[in-house]
């Protein structure tokens, strides 16, 4: 954890809260404590759609709608990144041309998908 500002705004989905908010319950009132004040993303309309044709678009399986969902709310908002450590169903080199294809194919600009650790270097 490093001391200067950040250069990022900070933005949350309910989606995120809710898979915080799940597990263990220390830990999640940890996860949740993080995410106090953060501005919060709504999950609209428009990414319930765009999460669906993401599964339609073969840009994730069927089990994986919520992890459509948490593209979806980023792409839908117009977030310049989507920092998450799944690797499986988001953050890989396999899937992320196959999401960013789908968001192009459907008019939206799809946000760079990474770890934390990428965005910031390993630092």
């Amino acid at each position: 954890v490093g001391h200067e500002p950040s250069r990022f705004a900070l933005y949350v989905s309910q989606v995120v809260l809710d898979e915080a908010a799940a597990g263990d319950p220390t830990a999640s009132a940890r996860r949740l404590a993080s995410a106090a004040g953060v501005p919060l993303l709504d999950v609209t309309v428009e990414a319930g759609a765009l999460a669906h044709r993401l599964q339609a678009l073969a840009a994730f399986p069927a089990k994986a709608g919520v992890d459509a969902l948490h593209v979806a709310v980023a792409t839908v908002h117009g977030m310049d990144y989507l920092l998450t450590w799944n690797l499986r169903h988001i953050a890989n080199a396999e899937q992320r041309p196959l999401i960013e294809r789908a968001c192009r194919a459907e008019g939206y600009r799809p946000p760079v998908i990474c770890t934390p650790d990428e965005l910031m270097g390993g630092s």
